[in-house]
């Protein structure tokens, strides 16, 4: 495989430019984990924070089933909104199924 690094420059401040843009659609991205069968909900952004927490009147009524149940729940909506991220870099750069990069994300 023969890479030109020169055409790795010119190319360099595009990507720039598409991944600042990117980073700013982060903050709009949002995705929900539920757990236990929705009891527990929790909405993430792409930036990864916590935007709101709901919990159900019956899940309050066991502590530790309810600490589990939030820790599922923040769990799959971290998973869920790595998974847009991926797929929205993927698709920034030309990757169709996203981005598949061992330990990226």
């Amino acid at each position: 495989m023969n890479i030109n690094p020169f055409d790795i420059l010119k190319n360099a401040q595009k990507i720039q430019e598409q991944m600042s843009g990117f980073q700013e659609k982060l903050g709009d991205m949002t995705a929900t984990g539920a757990a236990g069968g929705g009891l527990v909900e929790i909405d993430v952004n792409g930036k990864l924070e916590v935007l709101a927490v709901r919990i159900a009147q019956p899940a309050m009524d066991d502590v530790e089933m309810l600490q589990d149940l939030i820790m599922a729940a923040f769990t799959d909506g971290m998973t869920k909104v790595k998974e847009a991220i991926s797929s929205e870099m993927g698709a920034q750069l030309g990757m169709p199924n996203g981005m598949n990069i061992p330990g990226f994300m």
